[in-house]
């Protein structure tokens, strides 16, 4: 059988973790939030692949690795609709979407000028509130409150 599409063969993973669906915009940025660059094992990334949601998206693929659901869900802010599929043994034992959690700690920086954690080596903690585009972030410690969007581009 002939056929006309080419498709880059990526191997299969036997156990780890798969993301997919980030915004092509977003994928390093989600790289840099799980802390994958100084992994010993092996990792796959693929940026500006199609989609038809997105039009172009991202995904990760890390080998022999289940990041916490809590590491994985502070990637919600920059792609909400990121899927995370859980492999075991070549199969795919878990499927779900990632979920902003109540509190960003050590993501975002407050861009208030005159926050603590802008002088002193103080994690950055928000408060999340809202969902989807009416996600708002509040500084705990000076109360500066910025958009999701906005908190996104802040890092």
């Amino acid at each position: 059988m002939t056929s006309s599409k080419k498709e880059l063969a990526v191997a299969a993973l036997r156990n780890g973790t798969v993301i997919d669906h980030i915004p092509s915009r977003a994928l390093f940025t989600a790289v840099r939030i799980l802390g994958i660059e100084g992994l010993d094992t092996s990792v796959t990334i693929g940026n500006n692949l199609a989609s038809e949601r997105l039009g172009s998206k991202g995904i990760i693929k890390v080998a022999d690795v289940e990041f916490a659901e809590d590491v994985l869900n502070r990637i919600a802010l920059i792609a909400p609709d990121a899927m995370v599929n859980i492999i075991r043994d070549y199969e795919v034992v878990e499927k779900r979407h990632v979920s902003l959690p109540d509190t960003l700690v050590g993501i975002v920086r407050c861009s208030n000028p005159k926050c603590v954690t802008n002088h002193e080596k103080i994690p950055t903690r928000f408060i999340v509130s809202g969902h989807g585009a009416d996600v708002r972030l509040r500084c705990h410690y000076c109360n500066h409150t910025v958009s999701g969007a906005e908190a996104a581009t802040i890092q």
